[in-house]
């Protein structure tokens, strides 16, 4: 039903969790940078188009220590998740960040 990738999987487990998938809800897109100034530029430019943004150091990916978490409200559609991520993937690229997942909460 989804896309054999990473996203697909994703979805695959929220649907067998018993998740409505049909129900919007935020959407939490993490950004990885390798310093602080790339990260608050990208959570600038973000948060400037209507999003809500955090920027924490968190060194989950040790090249790139600093996240920053962007909420979408959203359905979570495989198409709506990778399109976005393409989104904020053109702007965290020229800061030298990159994605690094997402997640939300279940929606019975």
């Amino acid at each position: 039903m989804f896309p054999a990738d990473a996203n697909g999987d994703a979805l695959q487990r929220l649907q067998a969790n018993g998740d409505d998938l049909t129900r919007p809800r935020d959407v939490d897109f993490t950004v990885v940078f390798p310093n602080e100034n790339a990260a608050k530029l990208f959570a600038q430019q973000v948060s400037s188009i209507g999003y809500s943004v955090t920027v924490e150091f968190a060194e989950t990916v040790k090249e790139c220590p600093w996240d920053v978490v962007v909420v979408k409200h959203m359905v979570p559609t495989h198409q709506e998740i990778g399109s976005f991520e393409g989104v904020l993937e053109s702007v965290a690229n020229s800061l030298g960040g990159h994605n690094d997942g997402w997640g939300c909460f279940s929606e019975p």
